[in-house]
């Protein structure tokens, strides 16, 4: 699949742990969860929503740093816990009133499998398990948790022809 199919794209939906992190999960003296997210996803995401293109979160658990984090962004379309994930496709279509073929989904391994067969676009990191990539339409060149958001976004953003106007806000 070419990178400009994504111009169709309207909502990317995303897991976390492995995707939005890169897979570890480190617990406090407490026991709470910590999570260390990539600040150059996250401004990704932000021109991704600037954009008009909606950004939700498929995650098998439940976090509060990441609602945090979600909170932060500007995402409202989380659904967290869930241990069926293609299930979910059908509520994400009637909450958005998109068809399936503008809805990308990046994942990294077997859990995300469904959703990732059930979307227009299915995306792996590059560090995704070997099945999740030999399933998937696309694969970053960057890790999950260390700018592979990012690099969809702007894979996104340029197949929409939005990323060079994006570029001159800054100049």
């Amino acid at each position: 699949m070419e990178r400009s199919e994504l111009k169709n794209i309207k909502l990317l939906l995303l897991d976390v742990d492995g995707v939005l992190t890169n897979g570890d999960i480190v617990y406090s003296d407490a026991g709470g969860e910590i999570k260390s997210f990539n600040v150059r996803d996250g401004l990704g995401i932000r021109l991704l929503l600037n954009a008009g293109i909606q950004v939700g979160i498929v995650t098998g658990r439940t976090s509060g740093a990441l609602l945090h984090r979600c909170k932060d962004l500007g995402i409202g379309l989380v659904y967290h816990g869930i241990q069926k994930k293609g299930e979910i496709l059908e509520d994400v279509m009637l909450k958005t009133g998109l068809p399936a073929l503008e809805i990308a989904f990046v994942g990294d391994d077997a859990p995300d499998i469904a959703l990732l067969k059930k979307v227009g676009i299915g995306i792996a990191v590059a560090d995704a398990h070997e099945t999740v990539k030999n399933i998937a339409h696309m694969t970053t060149e960057r890790n999950g948790g260390n700018g592979a958001v990012r690099e969809i976004c702007e894979w996104i953003l340029k197949a929409k022809g939005l990323w060079e106007e994006i570029v001159h806000q800054w100049e």
